[in-house]
């Protein structure tokens, strides 16, 4: 199984004008979300976006369930 960069995200003025970007890409995580509510396919992304990885986008997705879930009292 392929790790995922830590960390997932980057913010870099100097990259995308310091929009949250996966971590060694130019693709903005906005760009998965995008897709997602779109109802397109994690596949689907990852074929347009093939400088992200399945495991980058599957840590994005679980840290983010994660996060959503402990913000729910």
């Amino acid at each position: 199984m392929l790790s995922a960069p830590s960390p997932i995200i980057s913010v870099d003025p100097d990259v995308m004008g310091g929009v949250p970007v996966f971590t060694g890409t130019r693709v903005p995580v906005r760009v998965l979300l995008d897709h997602i509510e779109a109802g397109d396919s994690l596949t689907e992304f990852l074929e347009g976006y093939p400088s992200v990885s399945h495991a980058h986008a599957v840590a994005f997705l679980e840290a983010a369930a994660s996060r959503l879930v402990a913000a729910v009292p």
